[in-house]
């Protein structure tokens, strides 16, 4: 075996332009994908992030079916067993409850639609970055106050402006009508038509007063120390709140809508890679299979002289594989230092551009990441599809007679 080894890297050096070729391609494809790929995924972590933070938590406890199908009757108390389990969970950073539903504001003789949102200032400051979003005026600082913060889109639709006083009707949650005076004390902006046009929030206390809730919320908001823990953390509270007729829902289930975007431009992004590998796959197939043909004549010698055909295959295999090693370590290279640069100095839009993904409740900001998988992935995949061409050469290798070797021209 040492003797293929040393004669493999003797070839591969024998004709050093189309060596040097070869691991450019190699290289400049691996790079290429790496940065690719880590562009990628390093912007959807970013907006992922900049959503779940924003408003919906990286996890959220519900009703089961409240998600699919919300109703006032499926709320439920915030008891000790449910707090002593966030308590002992280390990987939960912070949580904070809500009261969710449906109601009607008015303004004078203006009347829209409103989805309310009960919120408590303290533990919600912790937990998501809503304040964030205001665009005038003010948040409550109490639980229990009669402020209310509305969509800067409802404040227009309403006629209305900051410091208004405005009514709510709502269900209660023993069936009853409730309605409560309210002052606009400011107004948010999200990106988010829904929010922006019916968004209203309130103190939680002040929710459930309005809703007859007594105590009752309809969801619990989880921010997490980090990122990669979300499935594991799921699993863990899921099976702790097993039987009390709860579920842990993830963000990926609490805004369906955002992560299948992100899936559709993943796709995309794969279906790129994919043609670019093809491309690559071709000139490798286009090296070998030339270098495999140029040595005929030597190779039917060698099996003339004794040399067995698999000790031949192998060598070709072994050439593919050092130049396609040496083209993939010099990709990881220098990919490594391309996503390192936009980690470090992200792309960030302005203008026009900028205010569109606003618009639309994304960053506008391009920014790469150093995940070990999409490396190691990458790398995988070169290696294989570079292995999998090579397939060919051998074949004609494996079939080549030593007489027709000797005596090809």
């Amino acid at each position: 075996m040492k003797l293929l080894l040393k004669l493999a890297w003797r070839n591969i050096w024998r004709n050093k332009r189309r060596s040097f070729l070869t691991l450019l391609a190699i290289s400049f494809a691996t790079t290429a994908a790496i940065a690719t790929r880590g562009m990628q995924l390093g912007t959807y972590a970013v907006n992922i992030d900049y959503a779940v933070n924003m408003f919906s938590g990286y996890l959220q406890i519900q009703r089961e079916g409240f998600q699919e199908n919300p109703s006032l009757n499926k709320a439920f108390k915030l008891n000790k067993l449910i707090l002593s389990i966030l308590k002992k969970n280390n990987r939960i950073k912070s949580w904070s409850p809500r009261v969710l539903a449906d109601g009607l504001i008015s303004y004078k003789e203006n009347s829209q639609g409103a989805a309310i949102f009960g919120l408590n200032p303290q533990t919600e400051k912790h937990t998501t970055k809503i304040f964030t979003r205001i665009k005038k005026g003010k948040f409550f600082e109490s639980d229990s106050s009669n402020e209310i913060i509305i969509g800067y889109k409802l404040l227009q639709n309403l006629k209305a402006g900051i410091g208004d006083t405005v009514v709510i009707l709502s269900q209660g949650f023993d069936g009853s009508l409730g309605n409560l005076k309210f002052v606009i004390a400011g107004t948010v902006k999200f990106g988010s038509p829904g929010i922006d046009g019916m968004g209203v929030f309130m103190p939680i206390k002040t929710a459930q007063e309005l809703l007859a809730l007594y105590g009752r919320i309809h969801a619990v908001v989880i921010n997490l120390y980090d990122t990669y823990e979300i499935e594991k953390t799921k699993e863990l509270l899921s099976e702790k709140l097993h039987g009390t007729g709860l579920t842990v829902l993830d963000w990926g289930e609490i805004m369906p809508d955002f992560k299948q975007a992100i899936e559709l431009d993943n796709v995309s992004g794969i279906l790129m890679l994919f043609i670019l590998m093809v491309i690559v796959a071709f000139g490798i197939l286009n090296t070998v299979l030339m270098s495999v043909t140029e040595r005929f004549r030597e190779f039917g010698v060698t099996l003339a002289i004794g040399m067995s055909q698999i000790k031949l295959m192998i060598l070709v295999f072994l050439e593919t594989v050092f130049l396609t090693l040496i083209g993939i370590f010099l990709g990881n290279v220098a990919g490594y230092f391309i996503n390192l640069y936009f980690v470090r100095n992200p792309i960030e839009f302005s203008g026009e551009l900028s205010s569109l993904y606003e618009e639309y409740g994304f960053l506008p900001v391009i920014r790469s990441t150093l995940e070990p998988s999409i490396f190691l992935n990458i790398s995988i995949a070169v290696l294989l599809i570079s292995l999998f061409v090579t397939i060919y050469p051998v074949y004609k290798v494996y079939k080549l007679e030593p007489l027709k070797g000797i005596r090809y021209t």
